[in-house]
């Protein structure tokens, strides 16, 4: 048979339990936490390892944009298109860019630092800048 006290006494361990639950729970997240901390700083600090600022520009520059859309017959066409003016800096080093000239490609565009090189009028346009890699 069952008593009022014995109701009490299971109360009170349940509670127990669930404290001491609750505690190593906290406990194994606070740790989980930390090394998952640690293992994000050793990756961040290998991948920047060889990472470098992107280039900024200002408006009024000239530059070139690297052709990011290709189809059959573009093997032998330029890699870049140019020259175009810098019209507006945008955050997070995206620029909005409009056609110098009658060349190829769009009239106004957006682009980023990282598909922009400096416009150079005296430079073969199928000639890669050596920060782009190879022109294979």
């Amino acid at each position: 048979m069952r008593t009022n006290a014995d109701h009490k006494l299971r109360d009170l361990i349940d509670q127990e339990t669930k404290a001491i639950f609750t505690d190593e729970r906290s406990e194994l997240r606070a740790k989980a936490k930390a090394h998952i901390s640690k293992i994000q700083d050793e990756n961040k600090k290998y991948y920047n390892l060889r990472r470098k600022q992107a280039r900024s520009y200002s408006v009024d520059d000239l530059v070139a944009i690297k052709r990011t859309q290709f189809g059959s017959g573009l093997k032998l066409k330029p890699k870049y298109f140019g020259p175009y003016q810098v019209k507006k800096v945008k955050h997070n080093n995206a620029y909005d860019v409009e056609k110098v000239g009658k060349c190829e490609g769009p009239k106004v565009t957006s682009t980023c630092a990282e598909y922009m090189k400096p416009w150079s009028p005296n430079r073969d346009d199928e000639e890669d800048d050596p920060a782009f890699g190879s022109n294979a």
